[in-house]
């Protein structure tokens, strides 16, 4: 072995990028693939990240996770396939060209052309590949990126568009108009789940309006409270709830009389106008209630007087004045009140307006109570980017969010205003461009989620998730309330829906590959993407007179695509049918929490619907890093240390262990903090470098004696020690092994370093330290290469254990230590996992750990009473309640009590029960 230096000289960082060089020139990676090509597959799938921004520190703990996972896999007996995979498609990259180009509105695409702006588009997709590769392979990750897969590539495409085929065929997708949330921001539709990713506490308005019921004897109006004022003109009905109590009351001072439900009276302003004027116009009133509900009722008894109570469904068809006449012409069938069980009394006054374009129920309610025809196209005054249409003709132009003051202005001017105010809630924003949701009717394709979910809760059920209580809880339960997923984005850049229809809708025809399409239409097809299909169409199956089938404009969810990963990366069902068959679903994923609604849900949703399993076995999860102050990191606050600064400073090494020794590996969030690794350096390499150090130096000097050249003894042989801490620490090695093989195949990678770092403390505090004089020669020259070939192995066998953790260190002293051991791997990562051959002998190892809290405890008492550990104590006596504790002590460990009193220093031990 070649001579170390000390440890205050050596550089971990250097010394990466050393091994880094070696591991290029070796083709390591390639290498290990190659050699175990033969062996069982571990199918692994990688989820593909955005490459329009550069890697921060969730990618790098998510992909440390992932190397751990599929390096450990490749030492115990697998062949693991890993290629790097990119999220291409989507709102990212579109929103960044919007940006560069100034584009503002669907009309500017079309002006400049999809082709253009496609390739805009596919021009900036890759645009920091070459920065990921180089920090992904910094952190030490072997993954392959030369044959990576694209979700823009042909192949990729292809099946995505067998995926949906195989839907369609089952009865799994249909055409629809829903409600659901929308990007003002983007100009798209968002799925649920995309729409729950960001939501944050915002004021909103609140107001109660008064809608005049037509023909009642006491001129009563119900009162219907909102927080979306900006929905009011398109309001086309009032509902209520058949089975509560509603109540008409009169006004004592304003002769106002008003409809809520009796048990929100607390909620209705008390008026007390300076003069007693009967029948004055309803006003606006911004005194905030009081928060006692009995104090208020009093109050309320002093101001009004009850004249009806009745039940909601005694309120079903009573016509009201609508509050604008932008919608006169649903008069025959509008402006009237429905009852539905959606609606309770928990806030608000017992009645909801309901605009069917802007609310999911108040869309269900009005088609059920046939306010509107399901089919028909509904009337949606909002456009694209959120500003009323000309339909609204004194709030057209005007963004819907801008346009609530205005409306409540307007609210007010009619005399039917009763309150008014603000309060804050949590709201959902837009993933990508940080604007607040709206929800707002489309036309979309959807996949029929909720038929699925019986089967999707029973799939859920058949995984294995690190934690568990997220797969038990968070999945579950968004699973439970999962609903139809809308796939389709009225976009350019994206696979586009492979659907053609005939100009009257009665034709359709779903392409299922790039064969079909082109045997259908005679065209040839070499590219997916809209700017090379739109133009494509297909004679009508019914004759000529019929015309032609036309490609529909959507494109697919940037989430349905990479959804499609286990089947679209392999080119399956087209290529590669054995592999998959054999091996689906596959054994492991891992990704951030925020996947439980993004990318684990669209894997379980289109495996459960294509296969009716779960695509994949094993997961890990893990949370969210945070800068050091408990913020999210910011570019723009600078609160974190860049990757690379740390990896530079300290090593990928450090940061790797530091990452997997938090709680964040246990979906729990971590505050990210550099001096964390500086510790990890000193806690965990420094002691580990200088027992390998220790065992260099000592073994080199044999040499520099005129000795024969050290060469390590056999473990079998080495078992047999007589020496009690060679015995111990061969024991405490082989539970090493035990321990990582066992946690790692339960996936718990969190458990592993805490169990290191004690090992390795241990090594050298106990084995190291007290048994200096044998392994510098003291005893002898055979007692000497015993002890050396023990700590040897030790190392040797840690290396193996830790190389999936430590890829880079544990190669440096690997590398070192093969030169005493011909016809040994090239590389420490080609080695197999340590089989557990060597004797575990429980019991000198709970001996020495009762040693060691013994010499803990004199440690401490010497602290308390500042007496330093060169003054040797004249006794100490140590008292235990169990005997068995103190012959332990007493017997079997002699030669080892002899180190406890040079290491307490002391001159005698009497011992207690």
């Amino acid at each position: 072995m070649e001579e170390v230096c000390e440890g205050k000289d050596f550089s971990f960082p250097k010394q990466e990028e050393r091994i880094l060089s070696f591991w290029a020139e070796i083709k390591a990676f390639e290498t290990q693939l190659n050699r175990t090509q033969s062996l069982p597959e571990y199918i692994f799938y990688d989820g593909p990240p955005f490459a329009t921004g550069l890697p921060h520190y969730g990618h790098i703990l998510a992909g440390t996770i992932k190397d751990i996972v599929t390096r450990y896999q490749s030492l115990t007996g697998h062949h693991v396939t890993r290629r790097f995979g990119w999220d291409c498609h989507g709102l990212p990259v579109e929103n960044e060209i919007d940006r560069k180009l100034g584009i503002k509105r669907r009309d500017d695409v079309i002006k400049m052309g999809i082709d253009a702006y496609n390739e805009e588009c596919r021009s900036i997709v890759t645009r920091y590949v070459e920065e990921w590769e180089k920090v992904i392979t910094r952190t030490g990750r072997w993954i392959d990126f030369k044959n990576d897969y694209k979700t823009m590539d042909l192949n990729f495409m292809e099946t995505v568009w067998w995926v949906f085929a195989q839907l369609f065929d089952k009865g799994l997708v249909y055409k629809g108009f829903k409600v659901m949330p929308y990007s003002t921001g983007c100009r798209t539709v968002l799925s649920n789940f995309e729409a729950g990713l960001n939501y944050k506490d915002v004021p909103d308005p609140e107001i109660m309006v008064a809608f005049p019921i037509i023909g009642d004897p006491h001129d009563a109006a119900f009162m219907a409270w909102t927080t979306t004022p900006w929905t009011l003109p398109s309001n086309l009905c009032l509902c209520v709830n058949a089975n509560l109590d509603y109540v008409k009351v009169h006004n004592k001072y304003t002769g106002k009389v008003f409809v809520v439900a009796e048990s929100r009276l607390s909620a209705i302003p008390i008026e007390k106008p300076k003069s007693k004027v009967a029948n004055a116009p309803a006003g606006d009133t911004k005194v905030s209630n009081p928060k006692s509900k009995s104090g208020k009722t009093e109050n309320l008894m002093d101001s009004y007087e009850l004249l009806e109570k009745v039940k909601g469904s005694e309120l079903v068809q009573k016509k009201y004045q609508p509050l604008f006449n932008y919608f006169i012409e649903f008069s025959d069938t509008a402006f009237r009140v429905v009852a539905d069980n959606y609606v309770t009394d928990d806030s608000g006054t017992g009645i909801v307006h309901c605009a069917p374009a802007f609310g999911e129920d108040d869309y269900r309610v009005c088609i059920e109570h046939q306010i509107i025809s399901k089919g028909e196209n509904l009337i949606v005054a909002v456009d694209d980017d959120g500003c009323f249409t000309e339909k609204i003709t004194d709030f057209s132009g005007t963004y819907v969010k801008d346009a609530d003051k205005y409306i409540i202005e307007a609210v007010k001017a009619k005399g039917r205003l009763v309150k008014s105010g603000s309060f804050t809630h949590s709201y959902p924003f837009c993933w990508r461009s940080d604007t607040p949701l709206i929800y707002r009717a489309v036309p979309s394709w959807f996949v029929k989620v909720e038929e699925l979910k019986a089967k999707l809760l029973e799939n859920n059920s058949q995984t294995y998730w690190v934690p568990d209580y997220v797969k038990e809880k968070r999945f579950h339960n968004w699973l439970e309330n999962a609903r139809d997923w809308a796939i389709s984005r009225s976009r350019f850049w994206g696979t586009p829906l492979p659907v053609w229809i005939s100009e009257d809708g009665e034709e359709i025809v779903v392409m299922d590959s790039v064969a079909k399409l082109e045997k259908l239409s005679g065209a040839k097809v070499l590219d997916l993407h809209r700017h090379n299909i739109d133009h494509i169409t297909i004679p009508s199956s019914r004759g000529l007179k019929f015309g032609v089938l036309r490609r529909v404009d959507d494109v697919f969810d940037c989430w349905f695509e990479s959804g499609s990963m286990p089947y679209a990366y392999i080119h399956y069902p087209f290529e590669n049918v054995e592999l998959f068959e054999k091996n689906f679903p596959g054994h492991f994923v891992a990704e951030g929490l925020d996947q439980t609604r993004g990318w684990f849900y669209t894997l379980m949703v289109l495996s459960t619907a294509l296969f009716g399993k779960p695509s994949f076995r094993n997961l890990i999860c893990n949370g969210l890093v945070l800068a050091e102050d408990g913020k999210k990191m910011s570019k723009k606050l600078k609160n974190y240390p860049s990757p690379m600064e740390v990896i530079d400073d300290y090593g990928a090494d450090a940061l790797r262990l530091y990452l997997i020794n938090s709680p964040v590996v246990r979906a729990e969030t971590l505050r990210f903090k550099k001096e964390g690794v500086y510790g990890v350096v000193k806690d965990v390499f420094l002691p580990w470098y200088n027992a390998y150090r220790f065992l260099v130096q000592n073994a080199k000097r044999l040499e520099v004696e005129g000795l024969e050249p050290f060469t390590p003894t056999e473990l079998a042989t080495l078992q047999n020690s007589s020496n009690v801490l060679d015995q111990w620490i061969n024991s405490a090695t082989q539970s090493l092994v035990h321990f990582v093989r066992q946690e790692m195949d339960a996936y718990r990678l969190y458990t592993v370093v805490p169990y290191l770092l004690k090992f390795l403390d241990n090594l050298t505090n106990i084995y190291v330290r007290f048994n200096r004089k044998r392994l510098k020669g003291r005893n002898g020259e055979i007692d000497c290469r015993t002890a050396l070939s023990t700590l040897y192995n030790v190392l040797l066998t840690s290396c193996k254990v830790m190389s999936p953790f430590t890829p880079f260190f544990t190669e440096v002293l690997y590398q070192n230590m093969r030169k005493v051991c011909p016809g040994s791997e090239e590389s420490v990562h080609y080695c197999s996992f340590p089989p557990e051959e060597g004797k575990r002998d429980e019991q000198i190892e709970q001996s020495v750990s009762r040693m060691m809290t013994i010499i803990d405890l004199a440690r401490n008492i010497r602290e308390r009473h500042n007496k330093p550990l060169k003054s040797p104590l004249r006794e100490m006596i140590v008292v235990h309640p169990d005997a068995d504790f103190l012959n332990d002590i007493a017997g079997k460990l002699r030669e080892v009590c002899e180190l406890m009193w040079k290491a307490c220093t002391v001159v005698d031990f009497f011992l207690l029960v």
